[in-house]
């Protein structure tokens, strides 16, 4: 292999590394933060996150159904190679749910939390320019 070829081969094997190990990162904290907001008591959550006791618990567990649903979406279906383009659109909600995410915080004075909202943001955009363009995952064929 000359080195012209390896030169251009590495920036994609780069990018795939990178874009997994970005997925393996949104999952892990979306499926973290979901399961939380899910099976902890509303008393005890409120004390670790306050906007959590201020809302109905029907909102607090919806924002961890989708929580959940991003963690998972963003990660499964490129790693089953089922249905791939389901990655595509997770990041896309996951970038989503970060700017909302971020307004939410910033409005109630909760600035201490947005840097994990932007490192997020700043993933899921990475992953959803990546799967979407640069190194998107072939589906599975049957």
């Amino acid at each position: 292999m000359s080195a012209t070829t390896l030169e251009t081969a590495t920036p994609g094997r780069a990018l795939r590394i990178g874009l997994w190990v970005a997925q393996a990162l949104v999952a892990f904290v979306f499926i973290s933060a979901g399961l939380y907001k899910l099976l902890t008591p509303i008393p005890q959550l409120a004390a670790a996150m306050p906007w959590a006791g201020q809302y109905s618990e029907t909102f607090v567990r919806a924002i961890a159904l989708v929580d959940l649903a991003g963690g998972i979406g963003i990660l499964l279906p490129a790693l089953t190679r089922i249905l791939p383009r389901l990655t595509v659109l997770a990041a896309l909600g996951c970038s989503a749910l970060q700017v909302f995410a971020f307004v939410f915080h910033i409005s109630r004075g909760e600035a201490e939390v947005v840097p994990l909202n932007i490192v997020l943001l700043a993933l899921s955009l990475f992953v959803l320019w990546g799967r979407n363009s640069k190194a998107p995952i072939a589906a599975r064929q049957f």
